[in-house]
């Protein structure tokens, strides 16, 4: 399938791509090892899915770029739901980084030349 991707449009889908990333990274939890056929399913689907829309928003982005894009926007959105759904521990440090990481998105974002 052939897509036509402007920059600005790159940056939608490359952060829905993240946002997948999210659900399946929480739902491979939630498998509890791959013995969970419904959170399995939901992590390979939303992998494929994720997978498929980082690749499609390199069409318009520079690889580096929106790799770390999508990889932060998952790092930090599973550790925050891990925090809140699994209990994970949300002392000081933890947080600090995650702060580091959304800089970084921010920092790659801005400074990429792609609007």
């Amino acid at each position: 399938m052939n897509v036509n991707v402007t920059n600005s449009t790159a940056w939608l889908i490359l952060f829905g791509a993240g946002l997948l990333e999210i659900v399946w990274s929480i739902s491979m939890k939630a498998s509890d090892g791959y013995t969970r056929l419904p959170y399995t399913a939901l992590t390979i689907a939303a992998a494929g899915l994720s997978f498929w829309l980082l690749g499609l928003s390199l069409k318009a982005l520079p690889v580096g770029t929106a790799y770390a894009v999508w990889s932060g926007i998952g790092a930090v959105g599973a550790t925050v739901l891990g925090i809140a759904i699994f209990g994970e521990p949300a002392n000081l440090a933890r947080l600090g980084c995650i702060a580091l990481i959304v800089l970084g998105i921010l920092g790659l974002k801005l400074t990429s030349g792609y609007s």
